[in-house]
């Protein structure tokens, strides 16, 4: 009987298997801005002109997501807080939460969070390590607003029986707000953005693919 010995090399970082996990720092931003979104909805709800979808503070952190979070991180952000709310929590504005809400006249509308936010993301990560405030500006109302407005309007109109184009004159009314809140999440991301270089997505991603965490 022959004893063979097998020597085992040590595996470099080149040959072990990669495994892309999302870093506890991340985590713990993504919980963050669930939580931001979640608690923008507090002040409550308002219906005007009629229409059954409300005006809510909660689109300004899907922009604020956005503009620090960037594309993955954002639209994860905003994923944990759509499960949660299908599952049950009242985490929208007015206390709102369940499956129910989903087949409502702001299903759209909410579902649009998800890909406003990661195109808010995108557009802020093509400034680079310094992104102006007009071109998050611009990404806000491209994703937080432009995007939203293209799910919710269709779906809105679908499930009251409106046709397309007045159901888009009333959304019309969330146009001032919107644009308030695109301002105001610009400005705020800017900011943040100069007293903590890391809240910008290309710079979070460089120190990533550096090791970081």
């Amino acid at each position: 009987m022959r004893v063979v010995l097998v020597w085992d090399r040590p595996v470099t970082d080149e040959q072990r298997p990669s495994r892309r996990r999302l870093p506890a720092g991340d985590i713990a931003r993504v919980s963050v801005f669930a939580a931001l979104i979640a608690v923008l909805g507090l002040p409550g709800t308002l219906n005007v002109f009629g229409d059954v979808v409300p005006i809510t503070l909660q689109t300004l952190g899907v922009m604020l997501a956005g503009a620090i979070l960037g594309t993955w991180r954002s639209a994860l952000a905003v994923a944990v807080l759509l499960v949660l709310v299908a599952a049950g929590l009242p985490l929208l504005a007015g206390g709102r939460g369940g499956l129910g809400v989903f087949a409502g006249p702001s299903a759209g509308f909410l579902v649009g969070w998800l890909p406003g936010a990661a195109l808010t993301g995108w557009i802020v990560e093509r400034g680079g390590r310094a992104p102006g405030t007009m071109r998050i500006l611009a990404a806000c109302l491209a994703g937080g607003v432009g995007v939203v407005y293209l799910c919710g309007i269709p779906v809105q109109a679908l499930v009251t029986g409106l046709s397309l184009g007045k159901t888009a004159l009333l959304s019309a009314a969330f146009l001032p707000g919107d644009l308030i809140k695109a301002v105001l999440a610009a400005v705020v991301a800017r900011g943040t953005q100069r007293a903590y270089p890391d809240a910008v997505p290309a710079v979070h991603r460089e120190r990533l693919r550096a090791g970081g965490r």
